[in-house]
């Protein structure tokens, strides 16, 4: 079958990551990608988009046959990628509240792409998808029937990232597998024979360990005490647990761990809020080993996954009881495989391919019409 000129956009709650893919039945061939880091509302998010087709034109790239977007909760009922209508922008648009960080900037990307790239299929792919399986003891929270009838449950999140995992481990793939996707937002996902079995991230992408700028997990007292005697209303909680929370409330210095390690020499502060997400980190990756009843292979992934040494050993020197050991050098590298010859699991460091992986969805919704060749 010809292949399908693909263009991924990947929005996230300040940026937009992009890339234009070439996509037959079996490969994914990049062409360009970039991101904007200027959006934010209604007309920074036009011209983003604007600003990608110019990209893409003065390029001389092919025009899109379709776009495909990552969207991070579609709610209950859009649990499946999907092409996108107005029947499904209307579900988006009532499924905000469960990504109040992430949907508004989606929806709003998906309407202006359909603007300047009119005439073209439209998808939505979820990052919920990957976890729609989750079983029960894992998915239902301790909460009403009634409220757990209405969607409230544990969702999972960065699923397109764990699914270009998986992709690229492909026949080494084994049986017990924990996912550490680390980056602004941190998630751990355990991977049984290939199907999510539990995660860290909850009803929204806000719970689970600590990240750049939301608490991840808390005592729901906390939040019950500062609604009784701060008077902090909705609003002024999501504000506190989304955005100034997580590192950046800890080191009071950034969000970011490549500035907190500059700042740790001279910090407490910072050196505190990088041993609390190492320690979160660790202990969540605990509880996954425990949910497989045991571990083959740990995968770091994500910017800082994929990029911080000092964190990645970190997080795996409190890992040695189930035998996890680093190769130093292999860990300074970033190579594929950092574990050393004793480890009793393996230890990868792979690269997070959400814009492909959106890509190849995209091609198996839309059979590619009218177009000649195909990926050599």
């Amino acid at each position: 079958m010809p292949a399908l000129n693909v263009l991924a956009l990947n929005s996230g709650s300040s940026s937009l990551k992009f890339g234009l893919y070439r996509v037959g039945p079996s490969q994914a061939q990049m062409l360009l990608s970039g991101d904007d880091q200027s959006t934010g509302g209604e007309a920074a998010s036009s011209e983003a988009i604007a600003r990608i087709a110019g990209r893409l034109a003065d390029s001389k790239m092919p025009a899109p046959d379709a776009v495909g977007h990552r969207i991070v909760h579609g709610g209950p009922r859009l649990r499946s990628h999907c092409l996108v209508d107005d029947s499904i922008l209307r579900q988006l648009e009532s499924a905000a509240a469960f990504a109040p960080l992430h949907t508004p900037m989606a929806l709003a990307i998906i309407r202006f792409a359909r603007e300047h790239f009119p005439g073209i299929p439209q998808a939505a792919c979820f990052d919920t998808a990957f976890h729609a399986g989750l079983p029960d003891v894992a998915r239902i929270l301790p909460i009403p029937r009634q409220l757990q009838a209405e969607g409230i449950h544990r969702y999972g999140f960065h699923g397109l990232s764990c699914e270009s995992i998986l992709r690229q481990l492909a026949g080494e793939l084994p049986g017990r597998v924990v996912i550490a996707h680390l980056g602004n937002g941190a998630s751990i996902t355990a991977v049984k024979d290939g199907k999510s079995v539990d995660t860290s991230m909850g009803l929204t992408p806000t719970g689970g360990v600590v990240m750049g700028t939301r608490s991840g997990d808390l005592d729901p007292g906390v939040l019950v005490y500062l609604m009784r005697e701060k008077k902090l209303d909705a609003a002024m909680i999501e504000d506190l647990v989304d955005r100034r929370s997580g590192l950046l409330g800890l080191s009071g210095v950034a969000s970011d761990l490549r500035y907190l390690h500059e700042a740790s020499g001279s910090s407490a502060d910072a050196r505190l809020a990088i041993r609390i997400f190492c320690y979160s980190v660790r202990k969540q990756i605990a509880a996954m080993i425990a949910a497989l009843d045991g571990i083959d292979l740990l995968v770091f992934t994500g910017g800082i996954g994929e990029n911080d040494a000092e964190a990645r050993a970190a997080i795996c020197s409190g890992l040695a009881w189930i035998g996890v050991s680093l190769d130093a050098d292999r860990n300074r590298s970033a190579g594929h495989v950092i574990s050393d010859r004793g480890s009793r699991c393996a230890v990868r460091v792979l690269a997070s391919q959400e814009d492909e992986q959106i890509a190849r969805h995209v091609r198996a919704l839309i059979p590619p019409v009218g177009h000649q060749g195909a990926i050599t």
